[in-house]
Protein backbone atom coordinates (compact mmCIF):
# COMPACT_ATOMS: atom_id res chain seq x y z
CA UNK A 1 0.00 0.00 0.00
CA UNK A 2 2.86 2.17 0.55
CA UNK A 3 4.08 1.55 -2.50
CA UNK A 4 0.98 3.13 -4.33
CA UNK A 5 1.21 6.24 -2.24
CA UNK A 6 4.33 7.06 -3.30
CA UNK A 7 3.96 6.21 -7.08
CA UNK A 8 0.63 8.55 -6.90
CA UNK A 9 2.11 11.29 -4.48
CA UNK A 10 5.02 11.54 -7.38
CA UNK A 11 2.40 11.38 -10.18
CA UNK A 12 0.39 14.20 -8.67
CA UNK A 13 2.63 17.16 -9.78
CA UNK A 14 2.53 16.24 -13.01
CA UNK A 15 -1.40 15.64 -13.45
CA UNK A 16 -1.91 18.97 -11.82
CA UNK A 17 0.48 20.75 -14.29
CA UNK A 18 -1.20 18.91 -17.05
CA UNK A 19 1.85 16.44 -18.25
CA UNK A 20 -0.04 13.13 -18.18
CA UNK A 21 -2.29 10.75 -16.24
CA UNK A 22 -0.74 7.81 -14.44
CA UNK A 23 -3.68 5.05 -14.08
CA UNK A 24 -2.40 3.63 -10.82
CA UNK A 25 -2.44 -0.25 -11.07
CA UNK A 26 -5.47 -1.83 -9.32
CA UNK A 27 -6.82 1.42 -8.23
CA UNK A 28 -7.86 2.92 -11.75
CA UNK A 29 -11.03 1.30 -12.90
CA UNK A 30 -13.07 1.85 -16.13
CA UNK A 31 -16.66 -0.54 -16.69
CA UNK A 32 -18.22 -0.46 -19.58
CA UNK A 33 -21.68 -2.28 -20.45
CA UNK A 34 -22.06 -5.61 -22.44
CA UNK A 35 -24.74 -5.39 -25.13
CA UNK A 36 -25.94 -8.08 -27.29
CA UNK A 37 -26.39 -7.69 -30.69
CA UNK A 38 -30.65 -8.01 -29.93
CA UNK A 39 -29.89 -4.59 -27.54
CA UNK A 40 -30.27 -6.60 -24.33
CA UNK A 41 -27.59 -5.45 -21.96
CA UNK A 42 -26.06 -8.52 -20.50
CA UNK A 43 -22.98 -7.85 -18.35
CA UNK A 44 -20.38 -6.12 -18.02
CA UNK A 45 -16.45 -5.53 -18.88
CA UNK A 46 -14.47 -4.28 -16.17
CA UNK A 47 -10.58 -3.49 -16.49
CA UNK A 48 -8.24 -2.34 -14.58
CA UNK A 49 -5.04 -0.59 -14.61
CA UNK A 50 -2.40 -3.10 -14.08
CA UNK A 51 1.27 -2.49 -14.11
CA UNK A 52 2.20 -4.41 -17.36
CA UNK A 53 -1.19 -3.70 -19.33
CA UNK A 54 -4.82 -3.53 -18.86
CA UNK A 55 -6.53 -6.41 -16.75
CA UNK A 56 -9.84 -6.74 -18.04
CA UNK A 57 -12.81 -8.98 -16.46
CA UNK A 58 -15.81 -9.64 -18.28
CA UNK A 59 -18.98 -10.86 -16.69
CA UNK A 60 -22.19 -11.92 -18.85
CA UNK A 61 -25.44 -13.79 -19.05
CA UNK A 62 -27.16 -15.37 -22.05
CA UNK A 63 -25.05 -15.67 -24.34
CA UNK A 64 -24.86 -18.73 -26.49
CA UNK A 65 -22.92 -21.97 -24.36
CA UNK A 66 -19.16 -22.88 -25.96
CA UNK A 67 -16.06 -21.09 -27.51
CA UNK A 68 -16.86 -17.24 -28.78
CA UNK A 69 -13.79 -15.50 -30.45
CA UNK A 70 -13.29 -12.65 -28.26
CA UNK A 71 -11.40 -9.35 -30.05
CA UNK A 72 -10.95 -5.87 -29.44
CA UNK A 73 -11.78 -3.71 -32.28
CA UNK A 74 -10.20 -0.48 -33.20
CA UNK A 75 -13.61 1.77 -32.99
CA UNK A 76 -15.87 2.50 -30.09
CA UNK A 77 -18.97 1.87 -31.71
CA UNK A 78 -21.72 -1.12 -30.99
CA UNK A 79 -24.28 -0.27 -33.67
CA UNK A 80 -27.12 -3.08 -33.44
CA UNK A 81 -27.60 -5.88 -34.89
CA UNK A 82 -24.30 -6.17 -36.60
CA UNK A 83 -22.00 -3.63 -34.52
CA UNK A 84 -20.40 -3.45 -37.78
CA UNK A 85 -19.20 -0.07 -36.66
CA UNK A 86 -16.71 -1.43 -34.53
CA UNK A 87 -14.37 -1.89 -37.64
CA UNK A 88 -11.71 -4.52 -37.50
CA UNK A 89 -9.77 -5.71 -35.04
CA UNK A 90 -7.15 -3.33 -32.99
CA UNK A 91 -3.54 -3.43 -34.54
CA UNK A 92 -1.23 -0.64 -33.82
CA UNK A 93 1.72 -3.24 -35.65
CA UNK A 94 0.19 -4.08 -39.16
CA UNK A 95 0.24 -7.62 -37.87
CA UNK A 96 -2.03 -10.36 -39.19
CA UNK A 97 -4.70 -12.41 -37.03
CA UNK A 98 -3.67 -14.89 -34.21
CA UNK A 99 -1.16 -15.85 -31.88
CA UNK A 100 -0.67 -18.90 -34.48
CA UNK A 101 -0.26 -16.88 -37.28
CA UNK A 102 3.56 -16.53 -38.00
CA UNK A 103 2.56 -13.17 -38.82
CA UNK A 104 0.38 -11.80 -35.78
CA UNK A 105 -1.56 -11.42 -33.65
CA UNK A 106 -3.58 -8.34 -33.95
CA UNK A 107 -2.84 -6.13 -30.54
CA UNK A 108 -6.87 -6.66 -29.79
CA UNK A 109 -6.42 -10.89 -30.27
CA UNK A 110 -7.81 -11.99 -27.18
CA UNK A 111 -8.50 -15.60 -27.78
CA UNK A 112 -11.76 -17.65 -27.12
CA UNK A 113 -14.04 -16.96 -24.04
CA UNK A 114 -15.78 -20.29 -22.89
CA UNK A 115 -19.24 -19.68 -22.27
CA UNK A 116 -20.93 -21.84 -19.74
CA UNK A 117 -24.08 -24.69 -20.38
CA UNK A 118 -25.91 -21.80 -18.66
CA UNK A 119 -24.84 -18.91 -20.77
CA UNK A 120 -22.39 -17.80 -18.08
CA UNK A 121 -19.35 -15.77 -19.18
CA UNK A 122 -17.08 -14.92 -16.28
CA UNK A 123 -13.29 -14.85 -17.46
CA UNK A 124 -10.13 -12.45 -16.43
CA UNK A 125 -7.11 -11.92 -19.29
CA UNK A 126 -4.55 -9.18 -19.37
CA UNK A 127 -4.15 -7.27 -22.53
CA UNK A 128 -0.15 -6.76 -22.25
CA UNK A 129 0.60 -3.08 -22.38
CA UNK A 130 -1.92 -1.68 -23.09
CA UNK A 131 -2.87 1.76 -21.34
CA UNK A 132 -6.70 2.19 -19.96
CA UNK A 133 -8.89 4.54 -21.85
CA UNK A 134 -9.49 7.22 -19.04
CA UNK A 135 -8.87 11.51 -19.53
CA UNK A 136 -5.29 12.25 -20.26
CA UNK A 137 -3.68 8.70 -20.30
CA UNK A 138 -0.87 8.25 -22.57
CA UNK A 139 1.14 5.70 -24.47
CA UNK A 140 1.47 3.88 -27.48
CA UNK A 141 -0.48 1.38 -26.67
CA UNK A 142 -3.84 3.36 -25.82
CA UNK A 143 -7.55 1.95 -25.76
CA UNK A 144 -8.42 5.33 -26.54
CA UNK A 145 -7.90 7.43 -29.64
CA UNK A 146 -10.13 9.11 -32.25
CA UNK A 147 -12.48 6.76 -32.71
CA UNK A 148 -12.64 4.70 -29.29
CA UNK A 149 -12.03 0.58 -29.19
CA UNK A 150 -14.64 -1.99 -28.62
CA UNK A 151 -14.76 -5.22 -27.27
CA UNK A 152 -16.59 -7.68 -29.54
CA UNK A 153 -17.41 -11.42 -28.64
CA UNK A 154 -18.13 -13.96 -31.82
CA UNK A 155 -20.86 -16.10 -32.35
CA UNK A 156 -18.09 -19.53 -33.05
CA UNK A 157 -14.47 -19.84 -31.73
CA UNK A 158 -11.41 -18.37 -33.43
CA UNK A 159 -9.16 -20.38 -34.87
CA UNK A 160 -6.15 -18.16 -33.76
CA UNK A 161 -4.51 -18.62 -37.17
CA UNK A 162 -6.22 -17.20 -39.55
CA UNK A 163 -6.95 -13.45 -41.24
CA UNK A 164 -8.49 -11.24 -40.51
CA UNK A 165 -10.78 -12.57 -37.76
CA UNK A 166 -10.21 -16.41 -37.52
CA UNK A 167 -13.29 -17.72 -38.99
CA UNK A 168 -15.02 -16.94 -35.74
CA UNK A 169 -18.74 -15.93 -37.06
CA UNK A 170 -20.76 -13.26 -36.66
CA UNK A 171 -20.58 -10.22 -34.45
CA UNK A 172 -23.52 -11.48 -31.40
CA UNK A 173 -22.05 -8.96 -28.24
CA UNK A 174 -20.12 -5.64 -27.78
CA UNK A 175 -18.83 -3.10 -25.23
CA UNK A 176 -17.71 0.12 -26.56
CA UNK A 177 -14.65 0.48 -24.42
CA UNK A 178 -13.75 3.97 -25.34
CA UNK A 179 -15.93 6.64 -26.85
CA UNK A 180 -14.91 7.85 -29.93
CA UNK A 181 -13.42 11.60 -29.41
CA UNK A 182 -15.74 12.82 -32.11
CA UNK A 183 -19.20 11.50 -33.02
Amino acid sequence: MKLVHAIAALAAPLVVAGCAVIPVPGETVVTAPLFRSDGQEIGTVRMVAAPNGVSMRVQAAGLPPGLHGAHIHAAGHCNFPDFGMAGPHWDLGGRQHGKLNPAGPHDGDLGNFSVAADGKLDTELLIPGAVLPVKGATGPKMLADADGSALVIHADADDERTDPSGNSGARIACSRLALPLTP
